[in-house]
């Protein structure tokens, strides 16, 4: 996972989504410690204060809780919540995108094959992501 400067959605709020989606996926279950704040900035290279911010949505949200002194604690019951949101961020990038393409003059065609060609691209990072953690894992463990 990364985050993109050039997005028109602020770093915080990539960052928020991602924490999001890995609720939605079970990445992260009820009662798990997300990242800490110097962890995840350090990860994604960005200010500190850009991570708080992020970590301040996902509280408004109820997804998680600052636990003094622990850090920020998955709360239950929230896969449902996480993955409507993560799927209303999806239509509403979804709609600019075929917004975007419609005002360009791309056919429906078009599009179609640049989304199939977009999730193969995702899919195919994600595989690369997931191989790094297990070695870096597998790494750690020896």
């Amino acid at each position: 996972m990364r985050v993109d400067p050039s997005s028109p959605n602020p770093v915080f709020l990539q960052i928020a989504q991602m924490i999001r989606s890995g609720i939605a996926r079970g990445l992260y279950r009820p009662g798990d410690l997300i990242p800490s704040i110097r962890e995840t900035a350090l990860r994604f290279l960005v200010n500190p204060n850009t991570v708080k911010r992020a970590y301040e949505e996902l509280e408004r949200d109820g997804l998680v809780v600052a636990r003094k002194g622990i850090g920020m604690e998955v709360q239950p019951a929230t896969a449902r919540p996480a993955i409507k949101r993560a799927a209303a961020d999806v239509r509403e990038a979804l709609n600019q995108a075929v917004t975007s393409a419609q005002q360009a003059g791309l056919e429906r065609t078009e599009v179609d094959d640049l989304y199939r060609r977009a999730w193969e691209d995702a899919a195919r990072q994600s595989r690369a992501e997931t191989r790094q953690v297990a070695r870096a894992t597998k790494e750690t463990a020896l």
